[in-house]
């Protein structure tokens, strides 16, 4: 069997997995293999924001994954596009860069996670970041991951923060600054006039390094164990099984659905649902593939003129839209770097709540059913999302073939608080977009309600409501005296030596935001504390 043999084994390359990859080989002595399911990230539609729109709808890059059918949305199966290339999600989302709250990091120390409160994770934001336009105590300039806004700005943008602000939502330019509540236009990650991935960021500028190997195309299959610590990773290229050795560690960055069905395929997981497989249980950690959390995220759409400057499936839309490409291609302006959710917000549902519970994307265009669903014409959308979730749901097996797709099962308004908080979202939603500022522009609504009728509204929410791209908290961190914990705060799985997890699967909860930048956090911090954990070890020998 052909076999290879580095320091580090990297299972993704993600958000995290290609900070790890870059991180750790800029030590010249140490080497790196990074593994990536995918191929490389090449596609002009990534590398231009607005490809994003051609790439989330289809399996382009793309696992495309579905969900078992969810009782909550009338039976329906959701839908789950996750990045399959260089860059994994990164290569195909829609770049606004968002943090979360301070709160949720508070709360992952208050859980038993020393090191993750927002003091502590702040310094690893600054250290990737290099933002362009705020300089202040919460930013930083000189990272490698470039922060910007977006080089297109509809006047639709200015129509929503008017209509924001007569609905109680000031205007807020830093929403990952000293508070998160209002409205704003996104930063998001593009360089210019490119989307800037975690690929482009931190893995691109380093493929020459003689002591980092990336391999694409690879499944990997299964973890490596000698008893209680894992050598390695098994993995498919074609029909080819291969292995690949680690000398110090094994990172799990593979996703919040990837990293828990390696696990599984492994013999790591809940023992009892393993041996009915016939896998063979090496390590019962019953918390593997459980606590899957995501933003449940319900999306209004608005018909507008076909002169108003949105996106569209029109006459002048389509000669817009070719001159823009045209555009793009010699000076990386205009609409294609639009990444379409230009503007949003963060807000409260209630005055009581102190921690904005919903948030807004606004869209220049009309989304239905992710893109999936074309309409001749020209609209608005904007998507709310509940922030923090309080249902749970699971990433099982549905075979022994790690080529098979995982049975992903959100259990989306498992808990009815959820819908409530939808519910009244869309109505806080909705009570914006009739505001005057939209007047000029605002006509039908793709699916007609009315804010008074509740009961019609939750009918609509049953019918569409779907993720907003988020999943996470499978590998959820905390300590051994928790149950349902699968990594320490350091990120160890818990009872096997030489093997950590790195990506969204190991929030202990949800975050109130978007989670890439979160993710390229973690890829930062571990890397921080394996050089720290390399140097501690030299000294003591």
């Amino acid at each position: 069997m052909h076999t290879l043999e580095f320091d580090y084994v990297i299972v993704g390359a993600g958000s995290a997995g290609c900070v790890l990859a870059s991180r750790l080989s800029e030590n010249p002595s140490v080497t790196v293999c990074l593994l990536e399911a995918g191929g490389p990230d090449k596609s002009v539609l990534i590398h231009a924001p607005a490809g994003a729109a051609a790439i989330i709808p289809s399996k382009m890059n793309n696992w495309a994954f579905e969900t078992v059918p969810q009782k909550g949305l009338n039976g329906r199966k959701g839908y789950q596009p996750r990045g399959k290339t260089l860059g994994g999600s990164s290569s195909i989302n829609a770049m606004v860069y968002v943090r979360g709250n301070r709160w949720d990091y508070d709360h992952w120390a208050a859980l038993g996670n020393p090191g993750w409160s927002y003091d502590d994770v702040l310094p690893y934001f600054k250290r990737a970041e290099n933002n362009e336009q705020l300089r202040n105590e919460w930013h930083a300039q000189g990272g490698p991951l470039n922060v910007t806004y977006p080089r297109h700005n509809s006047p639709l943008n200015r129509m929503f923060l008017d209509a924001a602000a007569m609905n109680d939502l000031p205007l807020n330019p830093d929403y990952n600054g000293a508070r998160q509540h209002g409205a704003f236009m996104y930063q998001v990650t593009q360089i210019n006039g490119e989307r800037c991935s975690a690929a482009k960021a931190y893995l691109t500028p380093q493929l020459a390094r003689s002591n980092l190997c990336v391999i694409t195309h690879a499944v990997s299959s299964r973890i490596l164990l000698e008893g209680q610590r894992a050598t390695g990773i098994e993995y498919l290229l074609g029909n080819e099984t291969r292995q690949v050795k680690a000398r110090r560690e094994v990172i799990l960055s593979a996703g919040a659905f990837g990293s828990p069905q390696l696990l599984q395929l492994s013999g790591i997981g809940h023992a009892e649902e393993l041996q009915a497989l016939g896998i063979r249980a090496a390590v019962n950690l019953p918390g593997v593939d459980k606590n899957l959390q995501d933003h449940i995220d319900y999306v209004q759409t608005w018909r507008t003129p076909s002169d108003s400057d949105t996106f569209g499936v029109s006459l002048r839309g389509t000669a817009r839209l070719t001159s823009a490409i045209f555009e793009w291609r010699n000076k990386r302006s205009g609409m294609i770097t639009s990444n379409f959710t230009e503007a949003g917000a963060f807000l409260c549902s209630s005055p009581e709540v102190t921690v904005p519970d919903l948030q807004l994307h606004f869209v220049i265009g009309i989304v239905d059913d992710h893109a999936r669903k074309l309409h001749l014409g020209h609209g608005m959308s904007c998507h709310v999302s509940v922030m923090r979730p309080f249902s749970r749901g699971t990433v099982s097996l549905r075979s022994t073939d790690p080529r098979a797709a995982p049975l992903i099962d959100p259990r989306f308004f498992d808990d009815e608080r959820d819908f409530q908080l939808l519910l009244k979202g869309g109505q806080l939603q909705q009570r914006i977009f009739e505001s005057k500022p939209f007047d000029g522009v605002r006509s039908k609504m793709l699916y007609p309600v009315d804010i008074t009728d509740t009961a019609r509204m939750a009918q609509d929410i049953r019918a569409r409501a779907d993720t907003q791209y988020h999943p996470s908290c499978t590998c959820k961190m905390g300590p051994a005296s928790d149950a349902q914990a699968v990594v320490d705060a350091r990120l160890r799985v818990h009872g096997v030596a030489g093997l950590r997890v790195a990506d969204a699967s190991v929030f202990p909860t949800l975050i109130g935001g978007n989670t890439n930048a979160p993710t390229i956090m973690i890829g930062e911090k571990l890397s921080q504390m394996l050089r720290e954990e390399t140097v501690t070890r030299s000294t003591t020998r």
